[in-house]
């Protein structure tokens, strides 16, 4: 059994063989990176105006299981893509040992600061691969979002176009960092999607926000990451697709600081909430935690 998952998630041929090209890779040009993007915020906006002119009440519009089912699914797909990079990159840890030896680097400068002159091919390539496809389906949590509680934010855009931009950056550019950020982005996202599946039957939730604390740790662990690029690249002589990861980093900066900004007005919120309900005995309610 054991054998079968690693052979299907790591030594597939296809896998193996996989190549960031026009030939094998769906998606993989500029043109159709930026209008993908134009296609979801335009979409998105047009969405949320037509509900708000059709149903000026704002009764959210019920949707059945389809959110449950999403979720459900990207906890799947998010874990597959853990399992699966993990062991891809064991297996070339494995498989280029030698190659380190000789150049004095250990596996986790390797996770952190590829080479320089590396290609995106490869096992860990394939699985970038997937994981920039699997931003798409997020975006769905938008559209259901506009549906359900007819709300809209500039954060929401922002963070699905810039997670689909980043994820074409890691593959256009062989960039480093991108296996570590994929390993510990979809651990958290099999943790929250299976966690929204949870609540989405309806069993009991939990009374902190859940998701926003999710989304710290992952943010905080990005931010030690991108340190250690830094550093091994002024130290190790170079790594590889630095420039995107300037970019990387920047666009990441500003998901930072949206989301602090965010969560500080929560605590004010909750501060005041819980204020006013002790002078006037009345229930609190809490407010719904942020879209990661």
């Amino acid at each position: 059994m054991i054998q079968s998952l690693r052979y299907y998630l790591s030594e597939h041929p296809s896998i193996i063989s996989f190549r960031w090209s026009d030939s094998q890779s769906w998606g993989n040009t500029w043109v159709f990176l930026f209008i993908s993007i134009a296609a979801y915020i335009i979409f998105s906006i047009f969405l949320h105006l037509f509900l708000l002119l059709l149903f000026r009440n704002r009764r959210p519009l019920p949707l059945g299981p389809i959110p449950a089912v999403h979720s459900l699914s990207m906890a799947l797909i998010s874990f597959t893509i853990f399992a699966g990079i993990l062991l891809s990159a064991a297996a070339e840890i494995r498989d280029t040992r030698w190659f380190w030896r000789r150049y004095k680097t250990t596996p986790f400068q390797w996770l952190l600061c590829f080479p320089l002159g590396t290609r995106p091919s490869g096992r860990v390539f394939f699985w970038s691969y997937i994981f920039y496809l699997s931003r798409f389906l997020h975006t769905f949590r938008t559209f259901f979002t506009i549906i359900c509680r007819r709300k809209l934010s500039f954060y929401r855009l922002f963070n699905h176009s810039i997670l689909i931009f980043m994820s074409f950056l890691w593959l256009e550019f062989s960039q480093s960092f991108q296996v570590l950020a994929i390993i510990l982005t979809t651990s958290i996202y099999s943790v929250v999607y299976g966690y929204r599946f949870w609540t989405a039957l309806g069993l009991p939730s939990k009374c902190f926000h859940f998701v926003n604390h999710c989304q710290i740790v992952l943010l905080g662990c990005n931010v030690i990451c991108h340190v250690g690029v830094l550093l091994l690249h002024f130290l190790r002589g170079g790594c590889n697709g630095i420039g995107a990861w300037v970019l990387n980093s920047v666009l990441n900066g500003a998901i930072l600081f949206l989301f602090l900004n965010f969560y500080v007005k929560l605590h004010l919120a909750k501060k005041r909430k819980i204020g006013a309900g002790k002078e006037s005995g009345e229930t609190l309610y809490s407010v719904k935690d942020k879209d990661i």
